[in-house]
């Protein structure tokens, strides 16, 4: 399981990110499609890391929203 931060874009959908795999954003008009696009994201971005023999990086990311 990896952790994924939603919050809604400029143009009103729900962007999905996870921090632990770097570059791994999607989004959906929804929030509940947002968060399949972003576990179907994660299986082929790990997913290509094994079948290239890379590494796959440990899920270390701790998400905390601040108010600055």
């Amino acid at each position: 399981m990896r952790q994924v931060v939603l919050y809604r874009g400029e143009d009103g959908y729900w962007v999905a990110e996870c921090p632990s795999l770097p570059g791994c954003v999607t989004q959906g008009k929804t929030r509940e499609e947002a968060i399949a696009n972003a576990r179907e994201a994660i299986r082929g971005y790990v997913g290509t890391l094994e079948a290239d023999n890379l590494p796959v990086p440990p899920e270390n990311a701790q998400a905390e929203i601040v108010v600055v």
